[in-house]
């Protein structure tokens, strides 16, 4: 799937603005993901750990900080997936994540918007991806922080060009 959701009524055209996060607050509302809430088209977007940038005392210089659960090696944020199709008829799937407040330890990190990606805890994945609405939304709760770590790491998560596994070392 592509990350960025397409809407099925932009005929597979990326919207110009961004769609890789949609928040909890506007997620059964925002014409891009009122659709897919309401049929239910809920996934997972599977992860190891993401990275959050800390904007420093001066205002500019930002640490880039990777961030995993310690409880579970492997987790999942909740998502929702569309269906689009180009005017050549060409079907185009794509996903996004949903996002919530952030906990105490991430919002320290993202420390400009205080949010984060909601992180399913195992029990919910069920509930989020056959339950009712009803049983979903509970499970879009910030994860617990104690659950969480974080460490910052090179600055050379900035350019997409490095993907490495060194990428989540600590920086020294």
């Amino acid at each position: 799937m592509r990350w960025g959701l397409i809407p099925f009524f932009a005929r597979g055209v990326p919207p110009k603005y961004s769609t890789i996060n949609a928040r909890v607050e506007t997620v059964q509302t925002a014409a891009s993901y009122r659709g897919p809430w309401t049929r239910g088209q809920r996934c997972l977007q599977v992860a190891m750990g993401f990275y959050e940038w800390q904007v420093q005392a001066d205002g500019k210089t930002k640490v880039p900080y990777y961030i995993h659960c310690n409880d579970q090696p492997i987790f999942a944020f909740a998502a929702l997936w569309d269906s689009s199709r180009t005017d050549s008829g060409e079907r185009i799937e794509s996903v996004v994540h949903i996002t919530v407040p952030a906990n105490s330890l991430v919002g320290e990190i993202h420390n400009t918007k205080q949010r984060m990606p909601a992180i399913l805890e195992k029990a919910d994945r069920e509930a989020w991806l056959t339950g009712t609405p009803e049983e979903a939304w509970e499970a879009l709760t910030p994860y617990p922080d104690d659950l969480m770590v974080a460490w910052p790491v090179s600055t050379r998560v900035n350019a997409p060009k490095n993907n490495d596994a060194s990428l989540v070392e600590p920086a020294r």
